[in-house]
């Protein structure tokens, strides 16, 4: 199963790990030695199929049901992965929702959904895994260029979310240098997963990327797994845009 065998020995949670991104950052550390935890808010299904596809290519895992926007159901399935793995070594923070809607038609319930789940979620999360994750541990937040850019109308609520995440990121990164434990940020383009626009607002997104694609989830899954390896033991506190070239 191994790609390197660089993560052998090392236990990751998977926050929203049951599809897309998540998923396939989840099968790549598996890919790697990590033993895998990941939580998915509802879709028990496709979380199932995620932990059957790292066994049945030999390595382990557990789906744990948690809601990131329920602060007590966020730290009870935190509890729930590190009594699992045994702990910590590596924390993914890649649940998140995403609505667009132009200010005149921005709602104080999407609005406080989506602060809810990308950005307090993610405080929660952290701060209830922190004593279950090794010193010199990784912890990597999956922002957006939406971040720094808003390449069509309608995204400035979710766009602030993923400047927060980039902001809790480089925060954590000092606080918790002392621990050496990595915090990063990756800030995915666009994607193809099934939350990925179609029809014409998908054709002038593609066309707005220089490689002239969407981006496939196993290049960000990529990204988290060399974060997350033996080879980024001098980075932290870095955004590292994956975006086909969008944010140039």
């Amino acid at each position: 199963m191994s790609h390197s065998n660089a993560l052998g020995g090392k236990k990751a949670l998977v926050t929203g790990g049951s599809r897309g991104i998540g998923s396939a950052i989840a099968k790549r550390l598996a890919a790697d030695g990590a033993e895998v935890a990941i939580t998915y808010a509802g879709n028990k299904t496709a979380a199932d199929a995620t932990v059957a596809a790292i066994e049945q290519a030999g390595g382990k895992a557990v789906a744990i049901q948690a809601d990131a926007s329920d602060d007590a159901s966020q730290r009870a399935g935190i509890e729930a992965a590190a009594a699992a793995l045994g702990g910590f070594d590596i924390l993914v923070h890649n649940a998140g929702v995403a609505e667009f809607a132009a200010i005149e038609e921005d709602t104080d319930e999407s609005f406080a959904r989506q602060f809810g789940v990308n950005v307090r979620g993610l405080h929660v999360g952290t701060r209830a895994a922190l004593p279950h994750l090794s010193d010199g541990g990784r912890i990597i937040l999956i922002g957006s260029v939406a971040a720094d850019r808003a390449p069509f109308g309608g995204i400035s609520t979710y766009g602030a979310t993923k400047a927060a995440v980039a902001g809790l990121g480089r925060g954590w990164a000092k606080d918790l240098a002392s621990r050496n434990i990595l915090v990063n940020v990756i800030q995915p383009g666009p994607i193809e997963t099934d939350m990925a626009p179609t029809g014409d607002l998908a054709d002038a997104l593609r066309q707005s990327v220089p490689l002239g694609r969407f981006g496939a989830v196993e290049e960000i899954a990529g990204v988290a797994a060399f974060l997350a390896g033996p080879d980024a033991t001098f980075i932290t506190g870095t955004t590292l845009n994956v975006d086909g070239g969008v944010s140039l």
